[in-house]
């Protein structure tokens, strides 16, 4: 009875107003499914995008490298992918005391950057000490292009003083591919030398 009484009572007034009533409740409607709409497509892509990005940036943004021999902490450092041997440095907490200062100054290149997987040897100064000209040779009689000096390397097929030059100011090396990486000798003179050399 109640719903009888309150439908004849305001039935003059829905009869009066039913059009801006209607168009009201149709366009709250579309007000409500627009809002929904906008919020739901205007906040997946973006977590999407984000997401994306930051896995791409931290796969591709460390490298790992290996120090051993006279310093503080020797082991293997992740670093930063533009790292320099300087870096590789400071994060095994610098030389040790026993490190051949004269060796460092004289044979590597703290300026040279880091690939993924390099390995740098750090010698102590009695390892270096009594070296004469042509001893920084392995076993196999192969010429270390790390340690060696101009004058070693020199004696190589190919290779000249500023050849040698070129080699000595981008070390280090990983493996004696990196001599072509690095651009310090073409294919002709690598074809000539990479059955002399190492890089340990």
């Amino acid at each position: 009875m109640e719903i009888e009484s309150l439908l004849a009572q305001y039935s003059p007034l829905l009869k009066k107003y039913w059009l801006p009533l209607a168009l009201f409740l149709l366009g709250l409607m579309f007000f409500i499914y627009g809002l929904i709409s906008f919020l739901g497509t205007s906040t997946n892509p973006e977590n999407i995008t984000f997401k994306a990005g930051s896995e791409a940036s931290s796969s591709s943004a460390t490298i790992w490298a290996d120090i051993e021999g006279a310093v503080v902490a020797p082991g293997v450092y992740k670093l930063t992918a533009n790292s320099i041997t300087q870096d590789l440095l400071v994060a095994a907490q610098g030389l040790s005391a026993d490190a051949d200062r004269d060796w460092i100054s004289k044979n590597l290149n703290l300026a040279a950057k880091l690939s993924d997987g390099a390995k740098i040897y750090i010698p102590k100064a009695e390892e270096t000490a009594g070296q004469t000209a042509n001893s920084i040779s392995n076993s196999q009689g192969q010429i270390n292009i790390n340690a060696a000096s101009s004058d070693e390397l020199d004696s190589l097929p190919g290779i000249g003083p500023a050849t040698a030059s070129k080699i000595i100011g981008n070390r280090p090396y990983s493996k004696i591919e990196d001599l072509l990486d690095k651009g310090a000798v073409s294919s002709k003179v690598f074809e000539q030398i990479k059955d002399k050399i190492s890089t340990f």
